[in-house]
């Protein structure tokens, strides 16, 4: 007795192209959409000498020209900058401190003092590079 093939067989091929067509308009919304997610705070770092630091996850203290204190984006009293310095001392981290250029020294050196107060040992200070650097 012989065994026939059918005649049909199990078609192999994936049709991509309406998967294509969905990866073109998601990468179009992607583009579109990614500069606007961009939220930052608006200050005018001093420019000196130096390379750029690789952006990771940190705990940012920020001055701003009026004076506000700004820990990772969250607006803050000293006081409240202070409690808070404490509390993340115990897992000593590294703090960086950005400060609008117009800023009295003051300022930034009695900021400076409360986190060295709060036992936190290393304090890196924010800038931007000089153009042409």
């Amino acid at each position: 007795m012989k065994l026939e093939r059918s005649s049909r067989s199990a078609l192999s091929e994936i049709n991509v192209t309406p998967l294509v067509d969905v990866m073109l308009v998601l990468l179009i919304i992607f583009m579109v959409t990614a500069p606007m997610m961009k939220q930052g705070l608006d200050i005018d770092l001093p420019k000196t000498k130096g390379s750029s630091m690789p952006n990771q996850d940190r705990f940012t203290i920020t001055i701003k020209k009026d004076g506000d204190i700004y820990l990772n984006k969250e607006k803050m009293s000293q006081q409240e900058l202070v409690k808070k310095l404490k509390a993340i001392s115990n897992v000593n981290p590294d703090v960086y401190l950005e400060a609008d250029k117009s800023v009295s020294y003051g300022k930034v050196a009695e900021i400076m003092a409360e986190v060295k107060a709060a036992g936190i040992e290393k304090l890196g200070m924010v800038t931007e590079p000089k153009a042409g650097e």
